[in-house]
């Protein structure tokens, strides 16, 4: 594999992207969570709510730390890297960004210290405004940031001007460009798993461990519901997002299928397998006959095109599309598992009391990342050979650099993330360790962010700076 300046730009993106995702799936989820466990808290007077604020509070605002600076980091290789991409699309793209700081990170960081350190100051009502508030800005923020990114894989409402430079024509075809509201839905209820799981697997970690409190069963019980709801209805809505990206990205759907060929009488479900794009088939092959046709077309004999109708030039690479495809929709499989096995346990009234339940449910806890990382891998390797699909090629967006200066900054990126955010992580994790107890924090609302190592002080300087 020849390391040419553009193939190390796209690895360095694709590396800050995928770290930088991990934390804005479980955000976007958690400050929902901590919405609904303060409302709870107020409606019914039950301490174990508040208890459990406070427990995924401390979590919340290191994740939500985290995810600022893994995406302030992300957002500089546009003028590094992709300096001709910004010059080409910055008239589209950078004021949908900048409607998202304006709104969205505005919002959230107006709000969140009387989120973290408010309760006893403001008051309960306006106190939960300000959690209602952080959370309707993690859903604006991914509002944004997914319009700019769909209008890249379904561009239109723009003019090309002399420069070549793409201009906005129409802000509302823009914003709810064709494949917008399928992805932002999609998306959504993948933070919403990913948040479920985490949850769940929590209180399965604790109640595995004999640490039968409340906190323990309210977690689990409240994780399982939450899968149970969302993850038959992201199967759908995977569902029709595929068949969005089949009417306007084809190939993107061929290399996820495997479809070298094209199938005039029905195309097979091609479970497993290996791509193999120079002979332009997939070997090895374990496939369902017809089966394809009838999920994407939703009749047996309908027919299918494949790739060879496609210029090679234009084809993605197939054995990634391919394999992160399988990973998704395999992590979505167990969800539903998983979701069926709760219901059964619920219905049982064994919720509690049921170990191999636990264990899977323990297990599952990290499916969430490994799906939406693989589904954002699906996507954006599925658009290639494209940065705006069908109008600007990814050759000719990079910027003008030697590979020798892009991979000193790949391999510096590498080292300090993975040090930075993994002492990140594993703190994360020592706080989940830890069982919530009612009434062991006491009535200050300082009192879950001096637990994390976040002094009021301390959080407001940095929000000054």
């Amino acid at each position: 594999m020849d390391l040419d300046a553009l193939l190390l730009a796209r690895f360095q993106f694709a590396f800050t992207v995928s770290f930088h995702f991990i934390f804005p799936s479980f955000s976007i989820g958690l400050a929902s969570y901590l919405a609904m466990l303060e409302g709870l808290w107020l409606a019914t007077g039950r301490e174990v709510y508040l208890t459990l604020f406070k427990y995924w509070l401390k979590i919340f605002a290191l994740v939500f730390g985290m995810g600022v600076v893994s995406g302030i980091v992300m957002s500089y290789q546009f003028g590094t890297n992709w300096s001709v991409f910004s010059d080409k699309t910055g008239a589209v793209i950078g004021p949908l960004m900048a409607y998202e700081v304006m709104t969205a990170f505005f919002l959230e960081a107006g709000f969140l210290g009387v989120m973290l350190f408010g309760m006893n100051r403001v008051g309960r009502p306006l106190h939960f405004v300000a959690t209602l508030a952080v959370a309707v800005g993690t859903f604006i923020s991914a509002f944004w940031i997914l319009s700019a990114n769909s209008w890249m894989h379904t561009p239109v409402g723009h003019g090309v001007n002399a420069a070549g430079q793409f201009v906005p024509e129409s802000w509302l075809a823009i914003v709810f460009n064709p494949s917008f509201p399928y992805r932002l839905v999609h998306t959504v209820l993948a933070a919403y798993l990913t948040t479920a799981l985490v949850v769940g697997a929590v209180g399965a970690w604790h109640l595995l461990r004999g640490r039968r409190t409340d906190g323990a069963r309210v977690m689990f019980s409240m994780g399982m519901g939450m899968i149970a709801v969302t993850a038959p209805l992201q199967i759908f809505a995977g569902d029709q997002q595929g068949l969005n990206t089949l009417e306007h990205q084809p190939a993107k759907v061929m290399a996820m299928e495997g479809h070298f060929h094209s199938h005039p009488h029905g195309a097979p479900l091609i479970l497993f397998g290996w791509p193999d794009m120079k002979a332009g088939e997939v070997r090895y092959a374990v496939s369902i006959p017809k089966a394809s046709s009838l999920i994407l077309k939703h009749s047996l004999d309908a027919p299918l095109k494949g790739l060879d109708t496609v210029a090679r030039s234009d084809w993605p690479p197939v054995p990634i599309v391919f394999w992160s495809f399988r990973i998704m929709v395999g992590m979505g499989m167990l969800m539903l598992l998983l979701a069926g096995w709760s219901l059964l346990a619920r219905v049982r009234h064994t919720l509690y009391d049921w170990p191999g339940l636990h264990r899977f449910a323990i297990a599952m806890g990290p499916a969430g990342f490994v799906a939406v990382i693989a589904g954002w891998v699906t996507t954006e390797v599925g658009r290639q050979p494209f940065t705006v699909y069908g109008l600007l090629r990814t050759a000719d967006s990079v910027s003008p650099l030697q590979a020798p200066a892009v991979a000193a900054s790949l391999l510096a990126f590498i080292a300090v993330y993975f040090i930075v955010f993994g002492a990140g992580v594993y703190y994360i994790l020592r706080l989940m360790a830890h069982a919530p107890h009612i009434g062991e924090s006491g009535p200050e609302a300082d009192q879950p962010m001096r637990a994390a190592g976040l002094a009021p002080g301390v959080a407001t300087g940095e929000a000054k700076s």
